[in-house]
């Protein structure tokens, strides 16, 4: 099963109904953020600290499976020479659209970040990665390639999910599942995903996520947590989302 294929169309028809990741940011935000007046989420509702942001002006900056228009457009309002890599098309074509309109270049590229990452060692100073892990199998190789194509003491700031969400119903009220939950392993997962038109999504525990990225060479500097922003966990205070910095 070509499964990142398949995630990559899932998104593109997420899109195309009006999904909230996919909506670029306006001609209106991308003058904020020139004049100063900016943020950037790596999980549903929680900004990133400013003081994770290096001064960005002539950094070399990659949105990782961070298509959408949403956030390389403010990196490159704040000065960034940018590169977004993403494996929808129409997560592509946003990001695209937005330079054109607002005048500034980005280096645009659709690949699976399953495999290995198109860069040269020591790229780039900065990776800004939002949650998308939960669509492949396999993170410790994401974080190897990440440790790779960065710079010494470039930083990586990603968004994880911690596994909460896969163990209940739509309605989050119910234990439905098992973690891990792996469509791959379990094949009976995947008719309950194609119902809800979720693609082909994966858990991942804390030592994947976070102790995989110290395996893989990084310093972890500091972490928070994040909810859904909505729905019966979020109203409890479930914490289900993650997002880390750590350096090279």
């Amino acid at each position: 099963m070509d499964y990142t294929e398949i995630n990559s169309k899932t998104i593109d028809r997420w899109i195309e109904n009006g999904w909230e990741w996919g909506i670029p940011i306006s001609h209106e935000q991308f003058s904020d953020a020139l004049n100063g007046k900016w943020s950037m989420l790596l999980t549903p509702t929680k900004p990133v600290p400013k003081e994770w942001y290096p001064d960005l002006k002539g950094r070399k900056v990659l949105g990782l499976a961070s298509g959408g228009g949403q956030q390389m457009p403010i990196f490159s309002a704040l000065g960034a020479e940018c590169t977004v890599l993403d494996y929808s098309e129409k997560q592509i074509m946003s990001d695209l659209s937005v330079a054109d309109r607002e005048g500034y270049e980005i280096h645009a590229i659709r690949a699976d970040m399953t495999k290995p990452l198109p860069f040269d060692n020591d790229s780039f100073d900065l990776i800004f990665h939002p949650v998308s892990n939960s669509y492949i199998e396999d993170v410790m190789h994401v974080w190897n390639e990440c440790y790779r194509i960065l710079k010494k003491g470039g930083r990586l700031m990603a968004g994880l999910d911690n596994g909460i969400n896969y163990l209940f119903d739509e309605d989050e009220t119910v234990i439905k599942h098992r973690l891990p939950f792996n469509p791959l392993k379990e094949p009976e997962l995947i008719e309950s995903l194609e119902k809800e038109d979720c693609g082909i999504q994966f858990s991942h525990t804390l030592e994947e996520q976070i102790r995989g990225q110290l395996k893989a060479g990084f310093k972890l500097l500091d972490l928070y947590e994040d909810t859904n922003g909505s729905g019966f966990l979020h109203d409890h205070g479930v914490p289900t989302f993650w997002a880390t910095l750590t350096e090279k």
